[in-house]
């Protein structure tokens, strides 16, 4: 009959000896000689013949130390919506902070529609990723989204959204593309037409808002026409009161994009409010003047100043752009009486009505008194006398004629046409004119008995002359009459 194995072996096919290796142990005891083990059997040879003898106690053995115990991983961290469209979110996030020993084994991302707590995993196996595709949602439905991190501790804390997102598509955040030249203060005259587009992006089309200064348009005033891509302001007719700050928002969503531009409407300045004559000395002025009360909307760029002399009234530019409010205006005419004004200017140029200057500034030059020469005045008196006398003429019945003549004196002589002798006075055939000097008697449509002698007469306090001529009044020819 073949002898039973000894009970060691059956010690030897125990598992935990590799356990037992990683934790620390007692010193082992000293292994029985080999004489002893090959003594066993020899023993149990007799044994078996008499009768079967009990198995031998097992050797004691050290104590295996209890694995240690598993615990889940902290909260994953920054989850939030990375992208989304009419049936999909993408969420991202990061690793815990904390891992433990048992290492990080995946993701479960789980939703319940927003206004319940009914939480669904998402993905069947776990996410080794910290990115996930939530798909196959229905468009318009708000979820709630939370991430937990497992491990063979188990689950770990949830990190949940903050707000329920809305599944619909935002394939383009709203963008406003401001133009360059808008994104500095916008310069336009009183009256004149804005019309400024301000492009945008965003998918789907975004909501367009404008405000002015914080507070909603005044639509009489300002219309506003938005499109798929870009917005415009258009003014009509611009006043100062539309002068501001427009801000521009475009909205998709939860998204938005805001732009503000400054508009600024200018017109021509006002006059200085006063303008005096501070001191006059030798050929020198003094001047002051103040701001004017209406600087047209935009600052003052300078001053015009003008002098015209009393005597001919004429103003004449002395200083332009002139920053300052004095100023000594030099090189006068002694003798002369001056007047002084001053203009405004800004962007839009010059004021249209300008400040003068209370009073008068005489130049005199001080110790010297100035007496003109006395001279004898001429004696300009003339009698009539004629410089041109009149000349025979001749002329067709029926084609006017005209007799020249000049003539001068002092004091201006007295003109009077006569025909043979006799005054013409207001006849309204014949047409009378004199202009220095120069005398002419026009002679309309002479007929037959318009022919004779014609003088021309003139006479002042110092004299007279006179100057005649005849004039010959002819039938028209045969031919002529019978074109006629």
């Amino acid at each position: 009959m073949p002898s039973k194995p000894a009970p060691i072996k059956k010690a030897a096919k125990k598992e935990p000896a590799k356990k037992e290796e990683k934790a620390p142990e007692p010193a082992p005891e000293p292994a029985p000689a080999p004489a002893e083990a090959e003594a066993a059997p020899a023993e149990a040879a007799p044994a078996e013949a008499e009768a079967p003898a009990a198995p031998p106690a097992e050797e004691p053995k050290p104590p295996t130390p209890p694995p240690p115990a598993d615990e889940p991983t902290s909260v994953p961290l920054d989850l939030f919506v990375e992208d989304k469209n009419d049936t999909s979110v993408t969420i991202i996030w990061s690793q815990p902070e904390v891992v433990g020993p048992s290492g990080l084994d995946g993701y479960t991302i789980e939703v319940c529609k927003d206004g319940t707590e009914d939480w669904k995993a998402v993905n069947e196996e776990l996410q080794k990723s910290t990115r996930y595709v939530i798909k196959n949602q229905t468009t318009g439905d708000r979820l709630k989204i939370r991430v937990v991190a497992v491990n063979a501790g188990g689950r770990s804390p949830p990190v949940t959204l903050p707000e329920a997102v809305l599944v619909k598509e935002v394939a383009d955040r709203p963008k406003v593309r401001l133009p360059r030249f808008l994104r500095q203060r916008y310069v336009a005259h009183v009256g004149s037409k804005i019309n400024l587009t301000i492009p945008f992006t965003g998918k789907p089309k975004p909501v367009v808002s404008w405000l002015k200064d914080g507070q909603p348009l005044d639509t009489k005033k300002v219309n506003i026409r938005s499109t798929d891509r870009d917005s415009i302001l258009f003014i009509r007719a611009a006043e100062r009161e539309d002068s501001g700050v427009y801000e521009m928002c475009v909205k998709v969503d939860d998204f938005e994009d805001k732009a503000s531009l400054t508009l600024q409407i200018v017109e021509l300045p006002g006059p200085p409010a006063s303008v005096k004559i501070v001191d006059t000395w030798g050929f020198n002025v003094a001047l002051e003047w103040t701001a004017p009360k209406d600087n047209g909307n935009t600052e003052i760029t300078g001053y015009t100043v003008q002098k015209a002399d009393k005597k001919t009234g004429d103003w004449f530019t002395v200083l332009e752009h002139y920053h300052r409010l004095n100023a000594t205006i030099s090189d006068l005419i002694m003798g002369n009486t001056y007047r002084f004004r001053v203009f405004s200017e800004n962007k839009c140029g010059m004021s249209e009505s300008a400040s003068i200057a209370k009073g008068e500034a005489k130049i005199l030059k001080t110790g010297i008194e100035y007496k003109p020469p006395e001279y004898k005045e001429h004696d300009f008196s003339e009698a009539p006398k004629f410089t041109t006398s009149l000349s025979d003429r001749a002329t067709t019945v029926g084609y006017s004629t005209k007799l020249l003549c000049s003539v001068r004196g002092s004091p201006k002589p007295k003109v009077m046409w006569m025909k043979n002798q006799m005054i013409i006075g207001d006849d309204p055939k014949y047409r009378q004119i004199c202009v220095q000097g120069i005398c002419s008697l026009e002679i309309r449509k002479p007929g037959n008995f318009d022919g004779g002698v014609y003088s021309c007469k003139a006479l002042n306090d110092h004299g007279e002359a006179t100057v005649s001529c005849k004039l010959e009044v002819k039938q028209a020819n045969v031919a002529e009459a019978d074109k006629k």
